[in-house]
């Protein structure tokens, strides 16, 4: 099933290939015609995609003020305690990002998924070329959610991460246990209570002493992700970094 699962985005990718000779390709996002273009993002789109237009905490993804003190995180997570050791994003949960978010959310999102992985890996590698990773996780679904929206996003962003940073993506290396209500809506602490032992690790053996990244869509109270990184450390992960498409404000 594992070798299956490896080979879709390669299929998914040579039937791209095939429908470029027939057809003109179009900005993912806009739709407006890129000629032949490597990228699938128009210049316009990929510039706003790729801008973070504000600083950010390196321990938790906040937002942060340009003069802020950092050296041991930020006022947000100064005085918390995580189960990861750092978060990287693309930018915040607003604008453009946010639309194509959203995209992602539906059926016909995977393809705009793959393509937001690839540009994420390409705009952070170089964030997470000291720490030396040795494999890319996703933060799963439930089985019914995945169900109703046909595939997992997070899922898709962690595989075209992988493969532009040539790191081995860990298919099933997370879980849910159970099913959980959506986050959106709740408080912080709702939050946290509700997310709590709704993961599991299936191969611990997989896991064992690996610098891991942890793939999520957006990230806002961390209270998801640390739980999912909570899970890979007790099955003996080293090392648990997160990255997100964006960080959104409760």
């Amino acid at each position: 099933m594992d070798a299956l699962r490896a080979t879709l985005p390669v299929v998914r990718m040579l039937g791209e290939g095939l429908l470029q000779l027939v057809y003109p390709a179009v900005c993912h996002t806009c739709l407006l015609p890129i000629g032949t273009a490597s990228s699938p993002f128009c210049a316009t789109c990929r510039s706003a995609l790729e801008t973070d237009r504000f600083a950010a905490c390196w321990r938790c993804g906040t937002t942060i003020g340009p003069h802020e003190t950092v050296m041991d995180g930020c006022s947000h997570c100064r005085t918390s305690s995580f189960q990861f050791s750092r978060v990287v994003r693309l930018g915040i949960y607003e604008g453009l990002l946010r639309e194509v978010i959203l995209r992602m959310k539906t059926q016909a999102g995977e393809t705009l998924a793959w393509s937001m992985g690839e540009l994420f890996a390409h705009r952070c590698a170089l964030q997470f070329v000291p720490s030396n990773l040795d494999g890319v996780v996703a933060v799963p679904l439930h089985w019914k959610r995945r169900l109703s929206r046909g595939y997992n996003q997070s899922d898709t962003l962690a595989r075209a991460v992988a493969r532009q940073l040539q790191k081995p993506y860990i298919a099933g290396g997370l879980a849910r246990s159970r099913y959980t209500e959506r986050q959106v809506g709740q408080s912080a602490a709702q939050r946290r209570t509700n997310v709590v032992d709704s993961f599991v690790a299936p191969h611990p053996a997989r896991l064992r002493g690996e610098k891991l990244l942890l793939m999520d869509d957006v990230l806002t109270t961390s209270s998801t992700v640390d739980e999912a990184a909570r899970t890979l450390r007790k099955a003996g992960a080293a090392e648990v970094q997160v990255a997100v498409l964006a960080q959104r404000s409760l």
